[in-house]
């Protein structure tokens, strides 16, 4: 048999538990169908939780700590940078991108870059900005809004909500066949139908949401009852006798609105509506596959960068180390896997790049330090404990324990897992679990320096 394929298909923003395999509040039978027929991790979190550094370590397999990137700062991953999905294409793969990267500075216009996705691997590409981004950012997409009248009321629909009340729930003002997930899902769809080449293919899917604005289209806005969303993690008091850190700072202000009655219940309902609206591409997008007859011989992996608030602990956005902004889905289904298998070892989203590569039959042959998790397919171990970096803040993982540190090397934030899977009562600070504290910093400390570069 050929090399397989891959369809690599990530999301923007979306919370570990937005998937009705790991929750029920929200539809995703399609998603479901790639756990069932795989591998579901129920304990994979992102590296960094914030788009540019995390995609940047998913790309290329190192840490902030390595990149010196540790936010949503203006960042080009230079043409030359080692990365899996090069290795991929080195292996005889035709290798395709719709959607976002945001491995680049969201500037100008997107279809003047294309050489520098090509350097990276990608040979077929068709790149779009972010929700935010493309009422700014110049792409093959937004070239069409304009050609049918539709661009001017995007921006000037984005322009409202962001100087008003960015978290307002209403319809895009894009029809449902041009919002920007059906066009990434649409576009992947066409290519894979027409896909006449010898090579087997890796196409990277990436869709903008459902990253906010919440405006998810009709009929989708509508299809989730906000009174039956789960209610919001409460906010804990800033409490004075610990540390304080960046998950403090932003307990006021943008990322902490004073919320009306209703309100997180209602953008709760919208983001679920575009996740489903995303599992629906993603449908399209697979029985494309199995109509060309290859889905007994395509790898199919599933993350996203981040997780989303949404009202938890009152806030919105993501930028620190709770569940909701932290935890993230992540499932891979091989040819003739016996499907249904759960790991709730620990694991880093960035460990997806070598896993791939060594499915289909690679290695990387420079430093970097994802790792992966190709044998854990069967359910077995992966990681004792996952890292995730921030602003230099830094959070350690284990099945037990959750502790942050801010940049000064305290800690400020001390979850039990196993009691408190909620994280409602912040541990740090209290003289009982000293002790603890210290052994799970000092296995940060052992986690950094494991991972430094030569």
């Amino acid at each position: 048999m050929s090399k397989p394929n891959v369809l690599f298909l990530m999301t923007d923003q979306q919370r570990w538990d937005a998937m009705s395999c790991t929750s029920d509040w929200v539809r995703t039978p399609n998603m479901d169908r790639i756990a069932n027929e795989g591998t579901l991790f129920t304990q994979c979190i992102t590296t960094t939780p914030v788009c540019v550094p995390s995609r940047l370590t998913l790309a290329t397999g190192r840490y902030p700590h390595n990149t010196k990137i540790w936010t949503h700062q203006p960042h080009v991953m230079p043409a030359d940078t080692d990365n899996w999905m090069g290795a991929i294409r080195n292996l005889g793969y035709r290798t395709s991108l719709f959607g976002k990267t945001h491995l680049h500075t969201h500037v100008g216009d997107l279809r003047e870059k294309e050489d520098l996705l090509h350097a990276w691997g990608l040979d077929d590409v068709d790149e779009i900005g972010g929700p935010r981004a493309s009422a700014t950012v110049l792409s093959h997409m937004t070239a069409m809004w304009d050609e049918k009248e539709l661009l001017d009321g995007y921006r000037a629909d984005i322009t409202d909500r962001f100087a008003n009340k960015p978290y307002v729930v209403r319809p895009s003002s894009l029809p449902l066949e041009d919002y920007y997930d059906v066009y990434i899902g649409q576009k992947a769809k066409g290519y894979l139908e027409s896909y006449r080449r010898d090579e087997p293919w890796f196409c990277w899917v990436s869709f903008g949401g459902p990253h906010e604005p919440w405006d998810t289209p009709e009929p989708y806005a509508s299809i989730y009852d906000p009174s039956t969303m789960p209610e919001a993690i409460s906010k804990e008091p800033n409490n004075t006798y610990r540390p304080q850190g960046f998950a403090d700072q932003i307990s006021n202000g943008k990322w902490s609105p004073v919320f009306e009655d209703g309100e997180i219940s209602a953008i709760r309902a919208n983001y679920a509506g575009n996740v489903t609206l995303i599992d629906d591409q993603i449908g399209e997008i697979l029985n494309v596959i199995e109509a060309r007859g290859e889905m007994d011989n395509t790898i199919i992996a599933f993350t996203s960068d981040h997780g989303e608030m949404n009202g938890d602990h009152g806030l919105i956005y993501k930028m620190n180390f709770y569940d909701a902004s932290l935890r993230v889905p992540l499932m891979v289904r091989i040819p003739n896997s016996k499907g249904g298998i759960v790991n709730t070892s620990m694991i880093e989203n960035s460990d997806l790049g070598p896993t791939l590569v060594e499915l289909v039959g690679g290695s990387l042959d420079y430093q970097q330090f994802a790792k992966s998790f190709a044998g854990s397919l069967d359910g077995s171990e992966h990681r004792e404990d996952g890292l995730s970096e921030i602003l230099g803040e830094f959070m350690l993982i284990n099945q037990e324990w959750k502790i942050g540190l801010n940049n000064e090397g305290l800690t400020y934030l001390m979850f039990d897992r196993k009691n408190d899977p909620q994280e409602s009562q912040n541990l740090a600070g209290i003289s009982d679990y000293q002790s603890t504290a210290k052994e799970l910093r000092l296995r940060i400390l052992e986690r950094i320096v494991q991972s430094q570069e030569n």
